[in-house]
C-alpha cells in the first residue's frame, strides 16, 4: 500500500507542475509601474598605486593634431577616475599601472586607452585598432616638447660616448 502510494504521488507531481506552468495569471486593472533603472555596480576601489598615477594626469581641454581635442576631467566624485571626451564620443576612465612609466588610463569596456608621455598624450581604442587622437599636449608637456627639440636626447642607435679607459698593449 505504501508503494502505491508513493507511486501516485510521483505520477501526480510532473501534472501538478505542468498545470502551474500552464495556468495564465490573472489580470489586473490596476496600472504596474515599469521597474526602475539598475545603477551600475560600483566602481572597483583603485590602489594607493592606481591613485599616485591619477595625481599626475594632466586635465583640461587638450589641443591635438590636425585642430582636434580632447577633454578630459577628473571625477570629483570618483577619486582617479576621468571622464575623456574626443568629438561627441566619451569614455570612463581609471589608471593602470605601467613598467616603463608612462601615464595609462583605461575603459576596459570600450577598449580605450589614454597614455599620456612626458612631450605628448595619445587616445586609442584597441577594439577598433585605431588612434582617436595624437600629439595632444597640455601646457606642460608642451614645455617638455620645447625642451626635447634644443637640447635632444641621445638616440639608443648612437654610439656609446667614449668613457676615457683605453686598453694598454703588453709588451
Amino acid at each position: 500500500m505504501k508503494k502505491l502510494f508513493t507511486s501516485v504521488l510521483i505520477a501526480a507531481v510532473p501534472v501538478w507542475a505542468l498545470a502551474q506552468a500552464t495556468t495564465p495569471a490573472p489580470v489586473s486593472k490596476t496600472k504596474v509601474k515599469s521597474p526602475a533603472v539598475a545603477k551600475p555596480a560600483a566602481e572597483a576601489a583603485l590602489t594607493p598605486a592606481q591613485l599616485a598615477i591619477a595625481e599626475r594626469v594632466h586635465v583640461g581641454q587638450l589641443p591635438c593634431e590636425m585642430g582636434s581635442s580632447v577633454s578630459v576631467t577628473a571625477d570629483p566624485k570618483a577619486p582617479g577616475y576621468f571622464n575623456v571626451q574626443v568629438k561627441n564620443i566619451k569614455y570612463r576612465m581609471s589608471p593602470v599601472e605601467t613598467s616603463t612609466g608612462a601615464i595609462r588610463l583605461e575603459d576596459p569596456k570600450a577598449g580605450a586607452v589614454w597614455l599620456q608621455l612626458a612631450n605628448k598624450s595619445m587616445l586609442m581604442n584597441q577594439k577598433i585598432g585605431k588612434r582617436l587622437a595624437d600629439e595632444c599636449a597640455s601646457p606642460a608637456q608642451l614645455a617638455v616638447a620645447e625642451a626635447l627639440k634644443k637640447n635632444p636626447g641621445a638616440s639608443v642607435l648612437d654610439a656609446p660616448a667614449a668613457s676615457g679607459q683605453g686598453t694598454t698593449a703588453t709588451k
